[in-house]
């Protein structure tokens, strides 16, 4: 398994639950190689403009990554999963998108000026 892969995990919800669904591999954590992971889903209405993004069939990458409808990867639906939980790997995105989402979720955290609550 290799980052920007999409794999197919359950991911704990907002109620606590777990739910299986796709997710994107961003990176892989030390010490023990647990999955930095975030959430993909076709609730567009959830885009956060600047932050999330959208991989639909008009997208290079979209074929490679098995996504089935065009859809939300969203970068606040975070994820640190031990590698067992993984069900499996079902495509990839291209590195282009990858290094993008890194890039996006490192510059949300290390940006000074964002409101907190």
């Amino acid at each position: 398994m290799k980052e920007g892969n999409v794999i197919l995990t359950p991911i704990p919800q907002v109620d606590g639950k777990l739910k299986e669904r796709p997710a994107i591999f961003l990176r892989e954590m030390p010490p023990y190689r647990d999955l930095l992971v975030c959430g993909v889903s076709t609730q567009l209405h959830q885009y956060v403009k600047d932050f999330d993004e959208l991989i639909s069939p008009a997208d290079a990458d979209f074929k490679s990554s098995c996504i089935r409808t065009k859809s939300l990867i969203r970068l606040g639906f975070l994820a640190v999963l031990p590698r067992h939980r993984v069900l499996g790997s079902i495509g990839f995105i291209s590195a282009e998108r990858h290094k993008r989402l890194l890039r996006k979720l490192s510059d949300y955290l290390t940006n000074s000026t964002q409101a907190t609550d």
